[in-house]
C-alpha cells in the first residue's frame, strides 16, 4: 500500500509565493507517514484551482502572496470549501494580519518558525476541527484584547457610488474620511494590511488625490458622509 493510499493518510495543498519555502515544506510534510502533499501553488489563484481540482483535507497557506492574498484566498476558500480545513503559515504574527485570518476563515495560524512536527500538529487537529494557535500569535491577540481598542464601524453607503469607485473602495474611503487608520480598516473589513494599501492607491487615482484631507472633502461633496 503506498501513502495516498493509506486510510488515514491527510491530502493537503501547499501554497506560498517563495520557491525554497514550498519546496522544503512539500518535502518535509511528505516525509510524514500519513501526509500526502497532493499539490503546490505559488499564488491565491492557483491555490483556489488546485483546491478545486484535488479536494483536499486542508490547506497550508502563506498570507502574503502575488495575483491573490491569502486573507481574500482564505475567505474564498471558506465559502466555496467549506470541508478544506485551513492552516496559515507565515512571517507575520501581528493582530491585524491574525484576526483578519481568522475571521475569513482560517482555522489555525503558525509563524515560519514553528518545526515541521508543529506543523504537522496543526493540520491534523484543524482537519478534526481544533484551532491551534502558537505562542507569538496568542500573546499578540492577548495584547489586541487588552488594549481597548474598538473595531471601527462598517460604512453604509448609497446605491450610486461616483467616479467609478467600486463598492470595496467607497468602504475604504469612507473609513479614511473617518479618520480610521489603515490596521483599523484592515481589522473591519478583514483584509491583509498589503490589500488594504492596493485599495487606497487606487483610490486616490480615482479622486485625483493622495492627500487623506482631501477624502474628507470629498467623502463630504459626494454625499458620502
Amino acid at each position: 500500500m503506498t501513502k495516498a493510499d493509506a486510510p488515514e493518510t491527510l491530502r493537503i495543498v501547499v501554497a506560498d509565493d517563495q520557491a525554497s519555502v514550498r519546496e522544503g515544506l512539500v518535502v518535509l510534510l511528505d516525509l510524514l507517514p500519513d501526509i500526502d502533499v497532493v499539490a503546490a501553488a505559488a499564488n491565491g489563484e492557483e491555490a483556489l484551482a488546485a483546491v478545486a481540482e484535488t479536494q483536499p483535507d486542508a490547506i497550508l497557506l502563506d498570507l502574503h502572496m502575488p495575483v491573490l492574498d491569502g486573507i481574500e484566498t482564505t475567505r474564498r476558500l471558506h465559502h466555496d470549501h467549506l470541508e478544506v480545513a485551513i492552516v496559515v503559515l507565515t512571517t507575520y504574527h501581528d493582530d491585524t494580519s491574525v484576526l483578519a485570518a481568522l475571521r475569513a476563515g482560517a482555522r489555525s495560524y503558525l509563524t515560519k518558525d514553528a518545526d515541521r512536527t508543529e506543523i504537522a500538529q496543526a493540520l491534523r487537529g484543524a482537519v478534526t476541527g481544533l484551532s491551534v494557535l502558537d505562542a507569538g500569535v496568542q500573546a499578540a491577540l492577548v495584547a489586541a484584547a487588552g488594549s481597548g481598542s474598538e473595531q471601527s464601524p462598517k460604512p453604509i453607503l448609497p446605491e450610486q457610488l461616483p467616479d467609478g469607485l467600486t463598492r470595496r473602495e467607497a468602504e475604504i474611503l469612507v473609513m479614511i474620511a473617518r479618520g480610521a487608520t489603515n490596521p483599523d480598516i484592515a481589522t473591519t473589513l478583514c483584509l491583509s494590511p498589503h490589500t488594504v494599501k492596493s485599495h487606497i492607491n487606487r483610490i486616490f487615482a480615482k479622486i485625483g488625490s493622495a492627500d487623506r484631507s482631501a477624502v474628507v472633502r470629498y467623502a463630504k461633496e459626494r454625499g458620502l458622509l
